[in-house]
């Protein structure tokens, strides 16, 4: 009995060193997955208007398996690329309402399965704003241009090939460096709304070939021949089912408040024609128009970027579609050519016949009839006032 007795005090022992042993790991899991200071559910950590000036004391105790992680509302400035190094599950990230004002090159780089990155109502195109109030919107433009640009570099979205989401809204933008979006194929939805663009580069978008909505509202739209290659691209978009809003036109005069969309071509007709020199926006000098195969984008003359495949599909198709048609084309001429010379055909044969006159079988058949049944004797023969029609005679009453 005392040796069960011991056995049974060793298993219960056992059980709850066991017992204790799991809360503690249940505690330092639920630790790590979620911060005492974010609220989480499952796979989604909401760490918003928390004040955060640095992600360093916190990035070590989310959850590595995160999808969704919130930090909008905060006071965050600088985003290291090491800093979401860990999070590769992650899907979804919201850092809107922040202070960022630039962002590395490849900060996103270890985020491959990223679905949708907000980045809205953030400084990344005013750290090189000039303080004078008085300057022109033009000249604070070209400045920046001169100063290297926005703090968006075109490689800051290397590596997040499977973005689907895009918000760069409210920041700021005066531009956008040409190759931003060359790695975003799969990219549905953009918003640059409520920036301070005045002018696109058509080559920055082209390799967007699966966007399906674009947001432009807010911006002070310059509606002359910079914007013209962007206003094709923007109808070629809207041609494939794509949805884009309201361009609204602040330049020139005689088109503000007036949908670049619904500008006539013919107003831009001048832009092809024209063979003006274009001026730096350092203002050393002047440099002609692009050479052949390349096109002007901001202060550089770049190579024309490939036609998508879709056009190029729709081309092949329009000529494809071209031979069929005129292969029919051809086909129905020949086919009304014979009729029309059957037709000739047959009304001069018929005419031949009627020209002949009515066919002369009665005065052939009644001379063989004649002879056949000629009489032997002058008796027999038939009286004279009987008439012989078609081979049979006919007596006069």
């Amino acid at each position: 009995m005392r040796q069960v007795d011991q056995e049974r005090h060793n298993l219960h022992e056992s059980l709850a060193g066991a017992v204790t042993l799991t809360l503690v790991l249940v505690l330092l899991g639920s630790v790590r997955c979620c911060p005492g200071v974010c609220t989480c559910d499952r796979n989604t950590t909401d760490c918003s208007a928390l004040g955060l000036i640095s992600l360093t004391p916190l990035l070590p105790l989310l959850d590595q398996d995160s999808e969704t992680l919130y930090l909008a509302q905060n006071n965050l400035s600088f985003l290291a690329a090491v800093d979401l190094a860990n999070l590769s599950s992650l899907e979804i990230l919201d850092l809107s309402q922040n202070h960022f004002f630039t962002l590395q090159s490849g900060v996103f780089s270890g985020l491959s399965g990223l679905r949708w990155l907000n980045l809205s109502t953030n400084f990344l195109g005013r750290h090189l704003a000039t303080s004078d109030v008085n300057r022109s919107k033009e000249a604070e433009q070209n400045l920046n241009r001169s100063r290297g640009g926005v703090s968006l570099s075109k490689e800051v979205f290397r590596g997040l090939g499977w973005l689907r989401g895009l918000d760069l809204s409210s920041n700021g933008l005066y531009w956008l460096p040409t190759g931003l979006l060359d790695g975003l194929q799969r990219l549905t939805w953009l918003s640059l709304a409520r920036n301070r663009l005045a002018v696109l580069e058509r080559a920055t978008f082209e390799p967007l070939v699966g966007l399906q909505q674009l947001l432009l509202a807010g911006n002070p739209w310059e509606c002359n021949c910079k914007l013209w290659n962007f206003k094709h691209w923007v109808e070629w978009m809207i041609y494939r089912d794509g949805l884009v809003d309201t361009i609204t036109c602040s330049f020139p005069r005689k088109l503000i408040a007036r949908n670049i969309r619904n500008v006539p071509a013919e107003m831009f007709e001048h832009c092809v024609q024209s063979v003006a020199k274009e001026v730096t926006p350092g203002g050393g000098g002047i440099r002609p128009l692009c050479s052949p195969g390349r096109i002007s984008s901001n202060d550089e003359c770049v190579r024309q970027r490939y036609r998508p495949v879709s056009v190029r599909r729709a081309q092949v198709t329009q000529i494809v579609a071209g031979v069929v048609c005129g292969t029919v084309c051809v086909m129905m001429v020949v086919a009304a050519t014979y009729g029309c010379v059957y037709a000739s055909l047959m009304a001069r044969y018929q005419r031949e016949l009627k020209k002949r006159g009515p066919p002369l079988m009665a005065e052939g058949v009644a001379d063989d009839l004649g002879d056949a049944q000629s009489p032997t004797t002058p008796e027999e023969a038939p009286p004279k006032e009987a008439c012989v029609v078609y081979g049979y005679r006919i007596s006069s009453f």
